[in-house]
């Protein structure tokens, strides 16, 4: 029990609790991942640095490109720096990838401690360290594969060294900050320089003494600093042919700090000041009232703890630590990703920052768990005061315990109340992704190849996270995007093949599941392909109107009184012809040298209202006929859901709704 008395041990069980915490929300909450989809950029990037590599190399280019990877020729590269990525990687070496969430949370934790205790005291130290962990953006933030709490654990790093070294004149440690803070730039530059900027001006400032051993360790700093910054550019080096082009750039010139014209992935914006002070004004009154601690409780307590420190009189040291308060929010002030972080200005649910918080702004953090620790200090030592100088010894330890008790209970109530809510809600969002995941889990996809959709445009991994290639492209499974499919199923001709579809809006975050299905797919090749499509026709329904569709031609047929169609498309190297029950004239396309042959049955009910079956049958010709692929199938009851989010999924439809298509070879 003495030894529990001891800061450092306490903060040591707060760390590790909290590494435990965040291992298990990392399990529990976000199984699939975030509505961010850079994470699946850094665990793709872990994986390949586990192999070894930098590049990837796809076996067909358009239907490999992961999101926010940039094409170089025949190679991929991310456009992140790798640090982030090793340190994920380092979890998978202990037995998986979260392992290292935990690791750096508590990491995180521990250097929250012993920053604080080098700027206060280890007492405030141990109060920090309880703070820190029950803020909910360090909750979420920790337990999600994005590199903001890792850079925050190199700038912690750097911090609690720094301040080590210049207190106790430590040449080692005052290296160790220098390569702390190097390896933060490495990281994130840009965040690393906000963090480090006012322990840059309190190093300036000491040298005013001209002494010679800090000027020797500071530039021990200095020099650890400026590795990072080298091991920085030699990366850019090698993978961008540039020393002093980093691959962000490469990916969206327009992407980085300042102000004007921005732009990424044909998204843009005219980024003004104005619009700035705006976004940053609404991104701060979310930090200090929903995201630290206790919500306004901790930014109270954290306004009182600067303002007693500033009453008594702040050091360099202790005012180097404030400077994070003025330098992290100026300087995200110049980077237009703080407005998109937000989304709708007008509308509070919009934007990553509903369930991930400002996450630009977690180096806060440290600053505010550190006043906040002070202010809950100097409250504790106000009530102590009061309550002993008006209360006789004997009845004041149950009037202090009474009152302790009291506060615990409201501050860990408000805190749990706080954290609860952005938890919850990506739990909601976690179950939305594992309905549409389900398909995956079911059956056995050992040397499988899996077609995926591309509902946010022509990347893999946005948004499906869960489902990534080896660096190799040689997994047991693979996916590709529907594009050049003939020449990725060439590229792995022994698989078995599915086709990932889903009906609904994938927009997760509203609460809105869809139903997934994977559509097993078979390849047919011979000089007539026939595809064999079947659909049920509900009793009320007058007519089926069709529309047989290739490059841009169209033929039509009526269909009436039937209950269901049973109908044939036949391919060959010339046409396209559909024949069936009920088709009397002759109905036919061009068959595409390398397209899509799409079949409309509009069911009509006879008021203009009804709904559409679709197939759409990629083919290809070959020099002595044609290959085709299982169609896709689609049941359309609205129209702006064709053509991608409107998949028939067995057993979800009613109304007498049902179809299906075969594809077999007819002749060589």
């Amino acid at each position: 029990m003495t030894r529990l008395r001891r800061p450092g041990v306490q903060a040591g069980l707060v760390a590790l609790l909290g590494g435990l915490v965040i291992f298990t929300l990392a399990h529990v909450v976000f199984p699939h991942h975030t509505t961010n989809h850079d994470e699946g950029v850094y665990l793709q990037q872990a994986a390949m640095l586990l192999e070894g590599q930098l590049f990837i190399y796809p076996p067909v280019e358009e239907a490999f490109r992961p999101w926010f990877f940039v094409a170089d020729g025949e190679r991929l590269y991310p456009k992140y720096a790798p640090v982030p990525a090793a340190m994920f990687a380092v979890g998978k070496l202990l037995g998986g990838y979260r392992v290292a969430l935990g690791l750096i949370s508590t990491g995180v934790l521990a250097l929250t401690y012993h920053t604080v205790r080098e700027a206060f005291d280890a007492r405030t130290g141990v109060v920090a360290t309880l703070l820190m962990f029950g803020s909910p953006l360090f909750l979420v933030e920790a337990s999600v594969f994005l590199s903001y709490v890792p850079t925050t654990l190199w700038n912690l790093g750097f911090a609690a060294a720094y301040l080590h070294a210049d207190r106790t004149g430590s040449r080692k440690t005052a290296a160790c900050a220098g390569l702390a803070i190097g390896i933060a730039f490495f990281a994130r530059p840009y965040t690393a320089v906000l963090f480090a900027s006012p322990f840059i001006a309190h190093a300036l400032w000491s040298l005013r003494t001209r002494d010679p051993t800090r000027f020797t360790r500071l530039s021990l700093t200095a020099v650890g600093g400026l590795t990072g910054v080298a091991a920085t550019l030699a990366y850019n080096r090698v993978v961008t042919g540039s020393a002093l082009l980093f691959p962000y750039e490469v990916f969206a010139p327009l992407d980085g700090p300042g102000f004007g014209y921005r732009e990424i992935q044909g998204y843009s914006r005219e980024f003004t000041p104005a619009m700035s002070l705006d976004a940053n004004a609404e991104l701060l009154w979310k930090l200090l009232t929903q995201w630290v601690v206790a919500g306004p409780l901790g930014t109270v307590a954290a306004a009182v703890g600067l303002g007693s420190v500033v009453r008594r009189g702040i050091d360099s040291r202790q005012a180097a630590l404030a400077g994070v308060l003025l330098t992290v929010p100026l300087g995200n002030g110049y980077f237009w990703g703080t407005v998109n972080m937000l989304g709708d200005l007008s509308d509070p649910t919009d934007g990553l920052v509903t369930f991930l918080g400002p996450f630009y702004h977690v180096d806060m953090l440290v600053p505010l768990s550190a006043f906040g620790a002070v202010g809950v200090v100097a409250v504790a030592q106000r009530a102590h005061r009061l309550v002993t100088e008006r209360i006789s010894a004997d009845r004041a330890r149950p009037v202090l315990l009474a009152v302790a008790l009291c506060g615990a209970a409201l501050g860990g109530g408000v805190t749990a109340a706080t954290a609860a809510e952005p938890v919850s809600d990506n739990y909601e969002t976690t179950q939305q992704l594992a309905q549409a995941y389900e398909p995956f889990e079911e059956r056995d996809l050992d040397d499988s190849l899996i077609l995926l959709p591309t509902p946010y445009g022509d990347w893999l991994n946005h948004p499906f996270q869960s489902v990534r290639n080896d660096p190799g492209f040689d997994g047991d499974t693979v996916y590709a995007m529907q594009h050049r499919q003939f020449d990725v199923v060439d590229a792995y001709p022994d698989r078995t093949y599915y086709r990932y579809v889903f009906r609904g809006e994938w927009v997760p975050y509203l609460g809105l599941p869809v139903e997934p299905r994977l559509q097993p797919v078979s390849v047919a090749e011979g000089g007539t392909v026939r595809t064999d499509v079947s659909a049920s026709v509900p009793a009320q329904a007058e007519l089926v109107s069709m529309r047989l569709t290739s490059e841009d031609e169209n033929d039509y047929a009526t269909v009436t009184g039937a209950d269901r169609l049973n109908l044939q498309l036949s391919m060959d190297r010339e046409r396209t012809r559909l024949t069936g029950d009920g088709i009397d004239e002759q109905v036919s396309v061009p068959t595409p040298e390398n397209g899509t042959v799409t079949l409309v049955m509009f069911v009509d009910y006879g008021t203009g209202a009804g709904f559409e079956y679709r197939t759409e049958t990629p083919v290809t010709q070959t020099d002595d006929g044609v290959r085709a692929l299982t169609p896709r199938l689609e049941v359309c009851k609205d129209q702006r859901r064709c053509g991608g989010e409107a998949a028939y999924v067995p057993g979800t439809h009613r109304d007498g709704i049902s179809m299906n298509a075969t594809t077999t070879a007819e002749g060589t």
